[in-house]
């Protein structure tokens, strides 16, 4: 994924995090959803024009899909006040999806982001038992969740490559670090915060 567009990743995971939180309006959060919706699935299709058959331009334009059209069904839902549940589906979806890419990430020799690719997966899975399954009791927990990806899996990562940094890490250090991190916090914050979000 391109250092500018998981720099916006980063910023709509924060943002619908603090949504489901309920520290902002739902329907406030709609239009960045649009706009990073937008941008995740007009990029991705202009790579796999330009892509000339290579496969491995094309795979990894694939995965901004996942994104784009999830943000995008987000902010319909959020528009149309749809019961969620068709997204919750979709997310299901997406979080196997996610699980091969981070089984790519780990085969290529980039295990920062196969952990990062987990991470993503486990907001999936979320995503998918609080929409699709109604387990309320998960809300605030999953606005957690996805308001600490925002920094962890976007906002940090994109900033280490755009500033030409991310090289001077060990990957394999910087990795265990990050599924440390991921299983300590989000363990942690499981037992915290298993409640329904308050209107």
């Amino acid at each position: 994924m391109g250092a500018v567009g998981l720099l916006y990743v980063g910023a709509i995971l924060f943002l619908n995090g603090t949504m489901l939180l309920g520290w902002i309006d739902g329907k406030s959060a709609a239009p960045l959803n649009i706009f990073v919706g937008i941008l995740q699935v007009v990029t991705p299709t202009y790579l796999i024009i330009n892509a000339n058959g290579d496969m491995t331009t094309i795979l990894g334009a694939s995965g901004l899909y996942l994104f784009g059209f999830t943000y995008l069904y987000v902010a319909c839902n959020l528009l149309w006040d749809l019961d969620g549940s068709g997204l919750g589906m979709f997310s299901l979806y997406v979080a196997i999806a996610a699980v091969f890419f981070s089984l790519v990430a780990f085969s290529a020799g980039d295990p920062v982001f196969g952990v990062i690719w987990l991470y993503w997966a486990w907001l999936w899975w979320l995503f998918y038992l609080l929409l699709a399954r109604k387990s309320d009791k998960l809300g605030r927990y999953t606005g957690a969740v996805a308001a600490i990806q925002g920094f962890v899996t976007g906002f940090v990562p994109s900033f280490l490559i755009l500033t030409g940094h991310l090289g001077d890490i060990n990957s394999a250090t910087l990795a265990v670090v990050l599924a440390v991190f991921g299983v300590v916090v989000f363990g942690g914050l499981y037992f915290k915060m298993r409640t329904p979000v308050t209107a």
